[in-house]
């Protein structure tokens, strides 16, 4: 059983050390331990910074991708050096490697194919009380989506089983923390969440620049992920919406057409034309992206068995440093 850690690295030379230092070599249920960093184009040493503490493979982008492009690639370069089992952590030591073993555990006990750890984001002392809440609402928001159970969405500590990491697609450029709970949720997936501990971070967040960024990129996500996945439920409810508004007027006309009066309201039959026309026109693109969405899944299938191809050939490559 090989476990392998990434970490996504954007300018961590000063970080990644402390979170190296407590990164554990043995594992209970594990025989092989190895860790992966990804360099994000750092403008920094954070290459060099890994490789001198011992890091066992080092891939860097020659420019800033992003960190669901750092964490895909990590992905992809674990599941090539033969990992079975994939933890990805931050390079800002903010969370806990004694908690490993329990972030494990249940893919070990195979009860799960994700395990995210919960870091109890309701009652983090060092978040700010804004935080608290819109991490609370958020997940919300995402449990709704993906029908999972999910009490702290954006979580970077997980573990993802051989074959969950095969299946995940990110399509985001933002984040990878969302969509994936949303693919986990239509894929059906199990999801499981242990508590882990967490640290103050030592930085400011590289992905938060403020508030209202953050919350229209990961709304941007949700919804290109739920409509992707649900395509049907989600054009039938736009669809269904306008055309109850379509009916209101229309309604109207006709009350006033039987009294007699109907010439007075031609504008409530134009009104309702409108949004009656485009509310069923909404159906029918629901219809036509649900068909899109089999032959979606179909690509799906055929990606993954390309992957497990793939990663079955080059299992004993070493990945190249450069991108």
């Amino acid at each position: 059983m090989k476990l392998v850690i990434q970490i996504p690295c954007y300018n961590e030379a000063e970080t990644l050390p402390a979170t190296l230092r407590d990164l554990p070599r043995q594992l209970p249920g594990i025989d092989v331990t190895e860790w992966l960093v990804i360099d994000d184009g750092s403008q920094d040493q954070t290459a060099q910074v890994a490789r001198a503490n011992g890091v066992d493979y080092v891939h860097r982008f020659t420019q800033h991708q992003g960190l669901a492009r750092a964490f895909t690639t990590g992905l992809e370069i674990a599941l090539r050096v033969g990992a079975d089992i994939v933890v990805n952590t931050d390079a800002d030591n903010q969370y806990d490697a004694r908690d490993l073993p329990a972030l494990v555990a249940p893919i070990l006990e195979q009860r799960a194919d994700i395990v995210i750890g919960d870091r109890g984001v309701a009652t983090l002392q060092h978040f700010s009380p804004t935080k608290r809440v819109l991490q609370r609402l958020g997940s919300w928001v995402v449990q709704r989506a993906s029908g999972l159970r999910v009490p702290d969405a954006t979580s970077g500590y997980r573990a993802f089983t051989r074959e969950a990491a095969l299946r995940m697609i990110v399509l985001s450029e933002y984040s990878y923390t969302l969509e994936t709970l949303i693919q986990a949720g239509a894929r059906n997936l199990k999801v499981v969440y242990v508590p882990v501990r967490t640290r103050p971070p030592l930085r400011e967040s590289r992905l938060i620049h403020n508030v209202p960024d953050y919350l229209w990129q990961s709304a941007q996500t949700i919804v290109r992920a739920y409509a992707m996945f649900q395509p049907l439920r989600v054009f039938w409810i736009i669809g269904a919406a306008l055309i109850l508004i379509g009916l209101a007027p229309a309604l109207r006309f006709f009350y006033f057409f039987l009294l007699g009066s109907g010439t007075g309201h031609i504008q409530s039959l134009i009104f309702a034309a409108i949004f009656l026309i485009v509310g069923f026109q909404v159906l029918l693109i629901g219809l036509l992206a649900d068909l899109i969405g089999f032959n979606r899944k179909i690509l799906e299938e055929i990606l993954y068995r390309l992957r497990k191809l793939e990663t079955a050939a080059t299992d004993d490559r070493r990945p190249t440093t450069e991108d």
